[in-house]
């Protein structure tokens, strides 16, 4: 049994070596001679895994160890027998992580509170649903949009996209990126939403480079027709374009998903799925000893004669400053990719704990609800 792996997926090496044959390759080597005699395949969203590499191969499972997925043809593969799986939700807390950096940044940026401040997220699935908390928590007024789960669940909380772009100072975007049907994402933040946009809206997109057309948002931050807008994607990544970024209030090269823990939930989903098709004894595999983070894991806080709002960001800022991925890029773009593989240690809320002196319930509360520990 063969299982070809991406190697730079964290934490796989050793998971499946004990019941196959794995070979490791960079996401260029893996070729259709390379996965010819392969039972499975695990990868990131780097590998196009479509009919030019799969026709007459041997693979009867892909599993990607992220939840984006538009890198597989899945008609293609479910036409011709080949299952796929991605990994929902193995990032989302990681996602949240980045958002509250960037939403405290912002408001500290540009002197705003957040309480006279409205954000539309868009797409409130596993991810979205966690900003939407976020924001409520951080004290925004906060609008969702989601069509296909406002028909599904008919629901009178959803509202149009339209209602977010008329009544939001902060839009951000948590879709998939669906090319064909109703509810397709490709350029949903197009030309002509963006003209709609007044100078005093802010667009962020961590979702999907090509949910938002870059071309008619350079064009808009040229002219100063909305105030700032913040990217964690790219069309045409790794080839960003520079112009662009110049432009931007943060520019991050594909990292909001990229803290450690969410590494080890898609690889952990990954292997149950492929131990699952292929019958390997590794079903309930699970991902040991990540390491620890680099800050002080015990983040102490006097709340005495602070708001909430500053308490929560010294805490979420102890975790993970934006600013720091958002220089790496700016300083050398060239090296997008590099960046992305060699990523720094960042772990997620829940492996700190805060010390909270002088707090209230309700502070602590949040602080928990936010995935602290609390001493």
């Amino acid at each position: 049994m063969k299982i070809v792996c991406d190697n730079k997926i964290p934490f796989l090496k050793g998971a499946l070596e004990p019941y196959a044959d794995v070979v490791y390759l960079p996401f260029h080597k893996t070729t259709a001679s390379a996965v010819r005699d392969a039972d499975a395949i695990i990868t990131r969203t780097r590998t196009i895994c479509n009919e030019s590499l799969l026709k007459d191969s041997s693979v009867k499972i892909i599993a990607t160890a992220t939840i984006g997925y538009d890198h597989i043809d899945t008609e293609w593969c479910q036409a011709n027998g080949i299952e796929w799986t991605n990994s929902p939700g193995c990032n989302s807390w990681s996602v949240k992580q980045y958002m509250g950096s960037l939403l405290v940044t912002l408001a500290n940026k540009f002197q705003f509170d957040c309480n006279n401040i409205t954000i539309g997220v868009i797409g409130v699935g596993n991810v979205g649903s966690k900003v939407a908390e976020l924001a409520n928590i951080l004290g925004f007024r906060v609008l969702l949009n989601d069509p296909p789960r406002e028909r599904d669940e008919k629901r009178s909380d959803f509202v149009s996209l339209d209602t977010i772009i008329a009544q939001s100072d902060i839009i951000t975007c948590h879709t998939p990126l669906t090319k064909e049907g109703p509810d397709a994402t490709y350029h949903l933040i197009g030309l002509h939403v963006l003209n709609k946009m007044r100078s005093n809206q802010i667009l962020i997109n961590t979702s999907r480079g090509e949910v938002v057309d870059n071309q008619a948002l350079k064009n808009v931050l040229k002219h100063g027709t909305i105030k700032a807008a913040c990217l964690d994607v790219w069309e045409n990544e790794p080839n960003i374009d520079k112009e662009l970024m110049n432009l931007l209030f943060t520019a991050t090269p594909h990292i909001a998903g990229y803290s450690l823990d969410g590494k080890a939930n898609g690889t952990q989903m990954s292997v149950r799925a492929v131990a699952q098709k292929l019958n390997l004894p590794c079903k309930d595999w699970s991902v040991k000893d990540i390491p620890p983070p680099t800050q002080a894991k015990i983040i102490e806080i006097n709340a005495k004669e602070k708001t909430d709002f500053i308490i929560l960001s010294e805490a979420i800022l102890h975790t993970y400053n934006i600013m720091d991925d958002d220089s790496r890029l700016r300083a050398d773009v060239k090296s997008f990719e590099k960046q992305r593989s060699d990523y720094p240690i960042r772990r997620e809320f829940s492996a700190f704990r805060v010390k909270l002196i002088n707090g209230s319930k309700k502070l602590a509360d949040k602080l928990k609800t936010l995935g602290f520990n609390l001493s």
